[in-house]
């Protein structure tokens, strides 16, 4: 669950850098480089920058990835200075024209399209630019799915009533709207849930490519590209199980033997990040109420807000520190179930409640796992104005 040398590192670090955020990032590479391996070299691996945009993680998965998906004007800036060698997929609901305008001017190599208005504003956009090549483009679509193939998602963005992405039926109105501007039609995306393991994966990339094919057949399109998205699951409850990718390679393999011609494009963003990552901090303070023993944690879900919206105990370990200055006797949990909360002025600040442990005491600092995906990103900096943690990065 933790590397020696996050541990070597949590144990030096002054209080006053606590909380801290270590990331491994010769683990990242290690697992991202077994990612790409399991992967045949017909599939393209993007990198969905949303789930951790931290430069030294672009960079490290530099080397084992075609490019980088992002889903903002903002992602897309910084992504482009942070690796500027690598192509970008400019995706998400709702861009803006001035983003599009960023997109173009920076030379984004394909572009998502989520709606007809939004393909309507790119093909005014693309066409004020005469002189340059036609703009690439995906069109997301929103397929239907059976009632079970979801069943095991985490989060679902399709398959059923979204607002991500193209009706089935609404795609092929805009094919229309394509012709004589200049845009290029590329192929088809579609990202329709998170959190499924391996086999369900495959399904849902089958039914994707299987609809792109007809539709291609279907009007003639020329269709070179089909994204099947990301969302491979990652479980929280047993950190030690990673996403089956020799098989999900496998399969992949298969499906693109079925459609010669076609390349085929993946985009996880947290699992290929969230086991390099660990959220370090310390106990302040330990108290038992109504027969319940509970830890208030230095930081909190303003820094990692990841249990809180996903509904789980966050895994941790526990790193005893010894050392104990005061004149008082030192508060302890002793072979018992403790809840580790935060400093904030609320009870939705729970990393992990009632969790058994052999002994936590005051002083001592917790390693929270898989904190290397939507953790620092996607927390609440602000609320109660605490310190931000510092950020540490082992090559």
């Amino acid at each position: 669950m933790i590397t020696p040398r996050v541990t070597a590192l949590a144990a030096r670090l002054p209080a006053g850098e606590l909380p801290a955020y270590v990331h491994d990032l010769a683990a990242l590479d290690e697992h991202a480089g077994a990612v790409r391996a399991a992967l045949p070299g017909s599939v393209e691996l993007y990198y969905a920058a949303k789930a951790n945009p931290a430069p030294e993680l672009l960079t490290t998965l530099a080397p084992h990835v075609d490019g980088y998906e992002v889903s903002s004007g903002g992602e897309l800036a910084h992504v482009r200075e942070a690796v500027p060698g690598l192509p970008l997929a400019f995706g998400g609901p709702g861009k803006t024209e001035s983003e599009l305008r960023l997109a173009l001017d920076l030379g984004v190599e394909r572009i998502h399209v989520e709606s007809e208005q939004e393909l309507r504003l790119l093909a005014d956009l693309a066409d004020e630019r005469p002189g340059r090549a036609p703009v690439d483009v995906l069109l997301r679509v929103n397929l239907p799915v059976g009632a079970g193939d979801l069943g095991g998602a985490a989060l679902a963005m399709g398959g059923r009533p979204s607002p991500f992405g193209l009706d089935p039926r609404r795609a092929e109105s805009c094919l229309p709207l394509l012709r004589g501007r200049r845009l290029r039609l590329r192929g088809i995306h579609a990202h329709l849930a998170s959190g499924l393991d391996a086999p369900a994966q495959l399904a849902l990339a089958a039914r994707i490519t299987d609809w792109a094919r007809e539709l291609d057949e279907r009007h003639g399109l020329g269709l070179t590209e089909v994204n099947v998205g990301g969302g491979m699951a990652v479980d929280y409850a047993r950190p030690h199980t990673r996403f089956d990718w020799t098989a999900y390679g496998r399969g992949l393999a298969g499906l693109a033997g079925r459609h010669p011609g076609l390349t085929l494009r993946i985009e996880p963003g947290r699992a290929l990040a969230v086991y390099a990552g660990w959220y370090v901090t310390e106990v302040l303070d330990l108290k038992h109420s109504h027969g319940e023993a509970f830890a208030v944690l230095r930081g909190g879900t303003h820094h990692l807000r990841t249990p809180a919206a996903k509904g789980h105990d966050h895994p941790f370990t526990v790193l005893p520190v010894e050392d104990w200055d005061r004149p008082w006797p030192r508060p302890a949990a002793l072979d018992e179930p403790v809840t580790l909360s935060g400093q904030l002025c609320t009870p939705k600040d729970t990393l992990a409640a009632r969790v058994p442990v052999a002994e936590l005491r005051v002083g001592d600092r917790v390693a929270f796992t898989m904190a290397g995906a939507y953790a620092w990103n996607i927390s609440h900096h602000a609320f109660l104005m605490h310190p931000a943690p510092s950020f540490h990065f082992l090559r």
